[in-house]
């Protein structure tokens, strides 16, 4: 995939997540589900961490989950939509009145670039970062932001989209402007985690399906969420009626059972941050164990 359809355009992703704040817990139903299967991950996972950060924490969806399971962590919840944050403000407050034994629900919030994360090196224990990546112009920034943030043997574990994704209606477009969303390959981004520094990196993908009703409940979802085309060689100027509704006629073929799909490629990946081998100045770091020496039968 050519390197210039993965740019992003970073102010119409927060402008289109800006605009989606209000609606969003009400229709991220993907992001909710991957949530969930990201969740049951970590019981396949021993970490005890004294601070999480959720990067890309959005609305807080995860927050009190992180809260509850790991409950002597502090969890910090960061996200680049300020909009999205005063949202999981409300919740929190909501929550609060609600439920007040539940330690996430009062998770900390801050507005911060992933590509330029606003921490001490070496701070967390655990980064989460769910449905985030995508979004992002440079992953590969981010990535390094991230491995610089966990502290040696911290946990990075997170989800974004694979190219598979709304596969349906990018092929329901035929002329030359962009619509859809390009997204990362999962092969891409394990190089960039081994790039950055991160050891044994796990990946791994799995393809959902969404169904409709129609043509018109597929493009207000993706609104709603946010979800929308952010290349910057986009289209700028609204369709036609004429000319959406010839997308809607080819989106059309692909109905089955009485449904429109929309299929999902769920990128998944875990990966620690190992010892540093070399110095900044690029010399190897040769680590001495004396205990070593006199074991027996060395």
């Amino acid at each position: 995939m050519e390197t210039s359809r993965l740019l992003v355009d970073s102010r119409q992703v927060r402008r289109n997540f800006a605009r989606a704040a209000g609606r969003y817990d009400a229709s991220a139903i993907l992001a909710q589900e991957v949530n969930r299967r990201m969740l049951a991950r970590l019981d396949y996972v021993k970490i005890a961490p004294h601070r999480i950060l959720d990067l890309g924490c959005g609305t807080g969806g995860s927050l009190t989950a992180l809260g509850e399971r790991y409950r002597d962590a502090t969890v910090l919840g960061a996200d680049a939509c300020e909009a999205m944050l005063a949202q999981a403000h409300g919740e929190k407050s909501r929550l609060r009145r609600l439920m007040p034994f539940l330690r996430g629900a009062r998770a900390p919030l801050l507005a911060a670039d992933a590509q330029y994360l606003p921490f001490a090196s070496g701070v967390f224990g655990f980064l989460w970062s769910n449905m985030m990546l995508q979004w992002l112009p440079d992953p590969l920034a981010a990535f390094r932001e991230m491995h610089r943030v966990l502290e040696v043997g911290g946990l990075l574990m997170f989800s974004t989209l694979g190219p598979d994704t709304l596969k349906e209606l990018r092929a329901s477009f035929v002329d030359r402007d962009a619509h859809v969303q390009f997204f990362a390959d999962m092969h891409d981004l394990g190089d960039m985690l081994v790039e950055c520094g991160f050891s044994d990196p796990v990946m791994d993908v799995e393809r959902l399906t969404l169904t409709y009703a129609d043509f018109d409940d597929l493009l207000r979802d993706l609104r709603h969420t946010g979800a929308t085309c952010a290349l910057p060689d986009r289209r700028r100027g609204l369709m036609t009626r004429h000319m959406l509704g010839a997308v809607q006629t080819r989106y059309e073929s692909w109905r089955q059972e009485g449904r429109l799909p929309a299929t999902i490629e769920v990128v998944y990946g875990h990966a620690w941050k190992a010892p540093a081998r070399t110095t900044a100045d690029g010399r190897d770091i040769v680590r001495f164990d004396p205990k070593a020496r006199f074991r027996p039968g060395g």
